[in-house]
């Protein structure tokens, strides 16, 4: 922090310790409610919930698919509202009301990718966006390869034969 000397036209710095920082800091937050921001976070993953049955009931009754053929092109369905929102910038907003609820479902991952790659276009495609939109994501990929092999491990010992 910085204040204006009267003696001379410049700034001198002020001793804050850390416990003084922390103290100013917490002042000056904006307060937060807890059980609504629960709230909208479950309103909102629960809608994207009841939007994915939906999209799934649209796709075995007007498809003719089984439920389980029809939980793939559900998700890639829900993956291209994502991209197209936070295309426009409409998933960005939803995110400031919903908070984690737009982060949890298989939505949020898709704007996580979206939008490292809208904001690496400009370095390139393979420098910019292909470098850049896995920083976030790849660590989810690789946890989830990682985790999979394991569990598949686990069936094998266990004689599961993942079932």
């Amino acid at each position: 922090m910085a204040t204006k000397s009267k003696s001379r036209n410049n700034y001198k710095k002020m001793a804050m310790s850390p416990k003084e920082y922390q103290s100013f800091a917490k002042s000056m937050e904006p307060p937060r409610s807890i059980l609504g921001n629960c709230l909208k976070a479950f309103v909102f993953g629960g809608a994207v919930c009841v939007l994915g049955q939906v999209i799934q009931e649209l796709y075995v009754n007007l498809m003719g698919m089984s439920q389980e053929a029809a939980s793939n092109p559900t998700v890639a369905t829900l993956i291209l509202i994502s991209v197209i929102l936070t295309s426009l910038g409409v998933y960005d907003k939803i995110a400031q009301w919903a908070g984690a609820g737009s982060a949890v479902p298989v939505t949020g991952f898709a704007n996580s990718m979206c939008s490292a790659a809208l904001e690496h276009r400009s370095e390139g495609l393979v420098l910019g966006v292909g470098a850049n939109m896995f920083k976030l994501a790849g660590s989810v990929i690789v946890f989830g390869t990682v985790a999979a092999f394991f569990v598949g491990i686990a069936h094998l010992i266990l004689g599961t034969g993942g079932q």
